[in-house]
């Protein structure tokens, strides 16, 4: 049986690409694809893939919160990202809602295909360039001092920030002002010794200050 999966990129000459990689061999049948977010998610429900092949930055939702999601939604479904980004704000979030692996897009052909082969037995694949980061990371916790502490404030602004939501959105969640949002986060910005948004939540997740979902 050939292995099903969708495609999921905002783009569609990359998808298109990468439908020509996999239709051209009998091992696989793209079973859908899907242009951001909440259209990954309906058409991973309507067709019960075996791997989903997930680009991470998306209009409309965070390609972590869409791992998030499916997660929730399929349970024990392989998610394998396939980015052009290997830094850490979009590293740590996707392996963190539970990634099965994380490729760069100048992957070659034939390593992309094995890859997925591997995703669909459940095994674990990343790129030397992910490993790197992650080993990096990992040793960056081990000799960091702990942060400041962050309020429950805070955090709860901070965990809507890992989710995808703006200053608006944020403050309409929590019934405060813009302005109130933008004193939160330059207090957390001064407490985790950073300088913008994604380092922020990059700092967090490396902190254990926030759990898979955003949640602190």
């Amino acid at each position: 049986m050939p292995i099903r999966l969708i495609i999921v990129d905002d783009h569609p000459v990359v998808r298109d690409g990468l439908r020509g990689i996999f239709s051209a061999d009998g091992d696989f049948e793209v079973a859908g694809e899907a242009a951001d977010g909440p259209e990954a998610l309906a058409v991973a429900l309507r067709t019960a893939p075996d791997v989903v092949l997930l680009d991470l930055r998306m209009p409309g939702m965070s390609g972590a919160e869409v791992i998030r999601r499916l997660r929730e939604q399929t349970p024990g479904l392989p998610v394998l990202v396939l980015t052009t980004f290997d830094d850490d704000a979009d590293v740590l979030p996707a392996i963190e809602q539970g990634a099965t692996g994380y490729l760069l897009k100048d992957t070659p052909r034939a390593e992309l295909r094995r890859a997925v082969q591997a995703a669909a037995r459940g095994e674990s694949v990343l790129s030397p360039a992910v490993a790197h980061v992650l080993g990096r990371v990992l040793d960056r916790r081990e000799r960091a001092p702990r942060p400041q502490p962050l309020s429950p404030r805070e955090l709860e602004v901070l965990g809507l920030i890992a989710k995808g939501a703006t200053n608006r959105e944020i403050a309409g969640r929590l019934f405060i002002t813009e302005a109130t949002v933008k004193t939160h986060l330059l207090h957390v910005f001064a407490k985790l010794e950073v300088s913008d948004r994604a380092a922020a939540v990059a700092a967090a997740y490396e902190a254990g200050l926030l759990r898979p979902g955003g949640e602190s």
